[in-house]
């Protein structure tokens, strides 16, 4: 890894495993969940709230960012660090999934994406080398190429599969990755290349093999959590881990619920980002030791107890269930922000029960442990 980088692996379980990713701005302890900041903020919560619940790195969304405020009034006070006042490490993903899913009238060619702007209409291009224009601008720590992410077409993962448009979308991922490689000249900042393929493994061996040989300082998956099941995703994952360098960190992008997590620890996964506490939590969903609560629900009303016992998040040390469930039926902003907070805290307490586990060996037990009850709903 490039100067001011390390990643250093302290303990196995398996192909688990856990160790320490040093940055610029601070050192991560892997396996790491990254609360999703998409506009340079956690919904609703502060950078001190989200350092006392645990978390170690955030991720901010490339493409809503250039978008308003614009990447120069963000580099012009400081960067990520200096305008969001969040000063441990960022990652920041390239826009390219924001693009084609937000987007309409797209057009993507070996140039790169162009597309109609969802905020004022106007015509726009995203290509490899303003992704990283962009991002070296934002100052993240960590920086991702632009990648063509194609949800699988009919029956494709049924037969374990690519079809045709997935492996275009994975050859031009591949070319566009090079592209990023030439144009990425910070030295402060890591990239990160994206290995695609659909829910085929020997395409993703080949393209992990392929975005291997541009030697980046790290590694993602993406494409994943698009309708194949939690075994298959599993050995998509471990297969390409097969094909990239040992020695770099590993980042499954974009899902998933707690097991999904386990499921990607247990593959060898180091780094993880999703959206499902936070946007969950808004809507009354809570996850907790027993399962998964509806505190909207009218069961929870009078309810003494706090979301969860065994919990130390703010909500949890201070609030009742019916406490939290009158703010967030009432509308109450406070609501969100609690529920918000304990999810996230569980998300990252599930982290830091991971690592301990992988340390004692004791991870398989771990997953077992919780299989059956952090998914499952609360009668």
């Amino acid at each position: 890894m490039r100067a001011g980088f390390s990643f250093d692996v302290d303990a196995r379980d398996g192909l688990a495993r856990s160790g320490r990713l040093k940055t610029p701005h601070g050192t991560v302890e892997t396996p790491a969940f990254m609360p999703v900041a998409t506009y340079g903020a956690v919904r609703g919560l502060s950078p001190a709230e989200l350092r006392e619940i645990g978390a170690q790195i955030l991720l901010a969304n490339t493409y809503h960012l250039h978008e308003r405020p614009g990447e120069a009034v963000i580099e012009g006070l400081g960067g990520l660090h200096g305008f969001a006042g969040w000063t441990g490490p960022w990652l920041t993903d390239s826009g390219g999934f924001q693009v084609t899913s937000l987007s309409d009238r797209l057009s993507i060619e070996e140039e790169g994406v162009t597309f109609n702007s969802p905020l004022d209409g106007l015509r726009r291009q995203l290509t490899p080398e303003t992704a990283m224009k962009i991002q070296q601008a934002l100052g993240a720590d960590i920086a991702m190429v632009l990648d063509e992410c194609q949800p699988p077409e009919a029956g494709d993962l049924d037969r374990g599969v690519a079809g045709p448009r997935v492996e275009a979308a994975t050859a031009r991922t591949r070319r566009w990755a090079e592209r990023c490689r030439k144009a990425h000249d910070r030295k402060d900042q890591a990239l990160f290349g994206i290995v695609h393929g659909g829910g085929s493994e020997s395409l993703r061996r080949q393209s992990a093999s392929a975005t291997a040989e541009l030697d980046f300082d790290g590694y993602a998956h993406g494409g994943l959590g698009l309708g194949e099941g939690r075994s298959r995703r599993a050995d998509l994952v471990a297969a390409s881990h097969e094909e990239l360098p040992e020695a770099a960190p590993r980042y499954l992008m974009g899902l998933g619920r707690p097991l999904d997590l386990l499921d990607g620890i247990a593959a060898g996964v180091d780094l993880f980002d999703c959206v499902i506490p936070t946007r969950n939590g808004r809507h009354g969903v809570l996850f907790t030791s027993q399962g998964v609560l509806r505190i909207t629900n009218a069961r929870y009303r009078d309810d003494p107890e706090p979301i969860d016992p065994g919990c130390d998040c703010p909500a949890c040390r201070h609030h009742s269930r019916a406490y939290v469930r009158h703010l967030l039926r009432g509308g109450e902003s406070l609501g969100t922000r609690l529920a918000s907070l304990h999810n996230l805290r569980f998300y990252l307490g599930l982290l830091e029960r991971a690592r301990q586990a992988i340390a004692a060996g004791r991870l398989e037990a771990l997953r077992r442990d919780l299989e059956g009850t952090v998914d499952t709903p609360i009668p």
